[in-house]
């Protein structure tokens, strides 16, 4: 095996200082809003292990779990 020749060196960023407030609060308030919305926090596809033989099944299952939870959302802001 060859020898592996080191080019550089790396340096460890300086994580000493905390992070600031501004774009941490920033953060939270947008993942608070987004957990808001309608379905929120949902895929609608039902816990449990799926095996498909094929990607196109696995896709048309996906669309259908898709498009029964949308219809149940619209049902229910109706």
């Amino acid at each position: 095996m060859a020898d592996m020749k080191t080019v550089g060196q790396r340096r460890e960023p300086d994580l000493s200082a905390p992070a600031a407030a501004g774009p941490r609060e920033a953060a939270i308030r947008h993942n608070e809003a987004a957990h808001g919305l309608p379905g929120a926090g949902s895929t609608f596809i039902p816990k449990g292990v799926y095996r498909f033989k094929t990607l196109d099944e696995a896709d048309r299952h996906r669309d259908a779990c898709l498009a029964r939870g949308m219809a149940r959302l619209a049902r229910e802001r109706s």
